[in-house]
């Protein structure tokens, strides 16, 4: 659990925010950190601002949580558009990440689905079941040949 006081920080950041009537974000006008999420100044050090608007405005984000934007701008501080999440379920929720976007994938690069028969998991990797099978032919194959 943190220790220290969003209070100080909440001031800096309420004064920093521009409320945008289509959407509902409110946009953290303020610094923003390598990653496009906001930041704001409190307790002698730099904090994240969607971390400071929800703490101060719902409460304590609960131990091992991330918080995920449900409105997927990084510098809003909503704390309407931030929802508690596991980490899995926020990297599985983003519309980029690798893992998200593998995860989706209903066949393989060759057409073949991936489906519990034609499936197998290797080094935590999907394996198309029909493409190792050909692949180890192959493989035979050239073996035999040599």
């Amino acid at each position: 659990m943190r220790t220290y006081s969003v209070t100080p920080a909440i001031t800096r950041l309420m004064a920093k925010i521009s409320r945008d009537e289509v959407t509902g974000c409110w946009i953290y006008t303020g610094g923003i950190n390598s990653r496009g999420y906001g930041v704001v100044w409190g307790d002698g050090r730099s904090l994240v601002a969607h971390r400071v608007s929800y703490e101060h405005h719902v409460g304590p984000i609960p131990e091992g949580m991330h918080l995920d934007h449900l409105c997927r701008v990084r510098s809003c501080v909503a704390p309407t558009h931030l929802e508690p999440v596991t980490p899995r379920e926020n990297l599985m929720r983003s519309p980029i990440a690798p893992a998200a976007l593998n995860a989706a994938k209903t066949h393989c690069r060759n057409g073949h689905l991936f489906d519990e028969a034609n499936t197998t998991i290797w080094s935590g990797e999907r394996i198309c079941r029909t493409c190792a099978r050909d692949k180890a032919q192959r493989y035979r194959t050239r073996r035999a040949d040599a």
